[in-house]
């Protein structure tokens, strides 16, 4: 029996060799006829076991001879491209790879030229839509589709997305910078010192989410709610009655927890006896209830003619798209192009989840790199003091403003901190499973097969020497500076890159932002360089609303005030009084040292940003009353 057994154990693990070596010798194979550079590797990286382990396995495969894992390595652990920055790629010898596991395969690359193909050729390179499948837990939306029923999502929502709207969005986001500042000096602790920064910009993006995608004007803890009837059920900071949590806690809490919500079912998210399930169960139910209320309560103000819209209101037109008396004509006999129920929430829910950590995390950031660098800040408060005075930011124009902020030291901070700190780290695409497609790179034709994965790594993209202008970085001592944060590169050559070697193959107007991310007055990078919103037809459909919402935060804050790095650690207050300027520098520049530190560690989990409580403290300062930045050359 004894012996039965074993043998029968012994030709299944013959068999499962015999699997793995065939899949494996079948990859290299496909990768091989590509004539693309290729890795192999004994599991794929994406491989939902390593990607769990790794941390485990790393450590142990780092005590093996160097030369079996040394440059290999580099793309096994998470966040790899804005880790390794351009070693991977330097020890493959190529801009663009094909790494492989018996498993699976995927396409990596930073070369502009090809990532402007694939973006470019909607039909060629389909998004991905399998890697978005949980994002489908109130229905199916733009970010979830692809044909046809992609095509009639994004002309839906994209109609919300014009210059109108941006305008309100300014004007909303300069009121919600003021709130901002405000809660910062309310959490400040008795010396100054704030250390939940990003924990305010989160709450700044969710009010104004809450403007773009239902048209509700939420506030800040200690605020004074504006008169808005929906604010007494949707605007108020408690829990209304029905409800365990309010709207604002309930979409945050949807936002924090969304891992869990996305990958436990709900039946047993509901069931699992911890905190945080507990939470996420709470916050998907709470925000359901309120969508569903919030639906029926919009599809009536429709039908009472109550339609007119104020400001921006993304499910408002979503809503009036299905239900408007012009939209059920010209959709008569045609059910098939109109959103469902679901889908107009799912739609407003995915704008909700793209739009508020992507924003929150750039301004976040930003602050902390204008806090590390008086220099940069002191050239921001300039340009911002030469373009709009001391004027009252609520007398500040959207026509007549965001152009010159976007050519200014405004506009170099927010490309900058996007260049360096992309609010995503990879782009997912796949070649169309109906065929194989060609990629031209060099100037030479690949074939590449059907179905394969592509990847394309932002920050390697966006750190490429190739096509950024650089020189010896000063702080690094490194050859190039371009993992350093320099408003200045935007600045350093101001000629027009070109438009990349990607032409679509589809001349369809979708609708949207069709212009450019950054203005024509500043460094113009070669298409497919400078990619943190995406590009061609499926590039992020609230691209132009998050750089107007930036454009608006950063000068109505330092317009009067200044930011920077605590120094508690290293010297008390009354220390820092008695400090030369020398003494001060020197303090300050182990603030910058344990800043940067602190900037490296900052992980993806949907978005690149701190998690597990980590932070760096700064202190907001009337402009004047400075300790550090505003004489020292840093």
């Amino acid at each position: 029996m004894v012996s039965t057994v074993a043998g029968a154990l012994a030709i299944v693990g013959v068999w499962c060799v015999y699997k793995y070596f065939a899949a494996l010798r079948r990859n290299i194979l496909i990768a091989r006829k590509s004539g693309i550079p290729y890795v192999v590797y004994p599991i794929h990286p994406l491989n939902l076991f390593w990607q769990f382990t790794n941390a485990l396995w790393i450590p142990l495969i780092k005590k093996l001879p160097e030369s079996w894992w040394e440059g290999r390595i580099l793309v096994m652990g998470p966040d790899w491209s804005a880790r390794s920055n351009q070693e991977y790629y330097d020890w493959v010898g190529s801009q663009t790879v094909i790494v492989l596991g018996p498993d699976q395969m995927t396409l990596y690359t930073e070369d502009a030229e090809v990532v402007s193909q694939i973006t470019m050729r909607k039909e060629a390179f389909p998004k991905d839509v399998a890697r978005y499948g949980l994002l489908t837990m109130f229905g199916q939306n733009v970010v979830s589709t692809e044909g046809a029923i992609w095509r009639m999502h994004r002309k839906v929502t994209a109609s919300s997305f014009n210059e109108k709207n941006a305008a309100h969005t300014f004007a909303q986001a300069l009121e919600q910078t003021k709130g901002l500042v405000d809660y910062l000096f309310g959490s400040a602790d008795s010396s100054g010192t704030i250390t939940n920064l990003d924990n305010g910009t989160i709450i700044w993006a969710l009010n104004i989410i809450g403007y773009v995608g239902f048209g509700l004007r939420l506030i800040f803890p200690g605020q004074e709610p504006p008169e808005d009837p929906k604010l007494k059920k949707y605007g108020r900071l408690d829990a209304p009655p029905g409800y365990t949590m309010s709207f604002a806690a309930s979409l945050g809490g949807l936002l924090e927890r969304i891992i869990a919500i996305l990958i436990f079912p709900a039946f047993i998210l509901k069931r699992l006896p911890f905190e945080f399930a507990k939470q996420a169960w709470g916050a998907k139910e709470n925000y359901k209830k309120y969508m569903d209320e919030f639906l029926v309560d919009k599809i009536e103000e429709v039908r009472q003619g109550e339609n007119e819209q104020v400001g921006m209101d993304i499910m408002g037109e979503l809503v009036r798209s299905v239900y408007g008396e012009k939209d059920k004509k010209s959709k008569a006999g045609s059910a098939s192009n109109t959103l469902t129920d679901g889908e107009i929430i799912s739609n407003a829910f995915i704008m909700t989840l793209a739009g508020h950590e992507t924003t929150a995390n750039v301004l976040h950031f930003a602050l902390i790199f204008l806090a590390a660098y008086p220099n940069a800040q002191r050239r921001l408060q300039k340009d911002i003091d030469t373009l709009l005075g001391d004027t009252d930011p609520s007398t500040w124009d959207y026509e007549s403003n965001i152009n010159a902020l976007l050519a200014s030291y405004v506009g170099a901070c927010m490309n900058e901190t996007m260049r360096l700190l992309p609010p995503v780290t990879t782009i997912p695409k796949i070649v169309s499973p109906s065929s194989d497609q060609t990629l031209t790179i060099g100037g030479q034709r690949y074939v590449v097969p059907a179905g394969l994965s592509i990847n394309i790594t932002t920050p390697s993209s966006h750190r490429n020497p190739r096509y950024w202008p650089s020189q010896p970085s000063e702080r690094t001592g490194k050859p190039t500076d371009l993992e350093d944060w320099l408003p200045e590169r935007w600045y350093r050559n101001t000629g027009k890159g070109d438009s990349g070697g990607g032409n679509t193959d589809d001349e369809e107007d979708y609708g949207g932002f069709t212009g450019s991310d950054t203005s024509a007055s500043l460094f113009r990078p070669v298409r497919g360089s400078y990619v943190p919103f995406s590009d061609g037809p499926r590039s992020c459909l609230g691209r132009r609303i998050a750089v107007v919402e930036l454009a608006a935060a950063l000068p109505a804050i330092f317009q009067k005030y200044s930011i920077e790095l605590a120094a508690d650690k290293w010297a008390t207050d009354e220390e820092v009084a008695k400090m030369s300027l020398e003494e001060r520098r020197q303090v300050y520049k182990k603030a910058q040292e344990s800043c940067r530190n602190e900037i490296d560690n900052a992980t993806a989990i949907i978005t690149l940003k701190f998690h597990n409580g980590q932070y760096i403290p700064i202190r907001l300062v009337q402009r004047g009353k400075e300790r550090f930045i505003g004489d020292l050359e840093l």
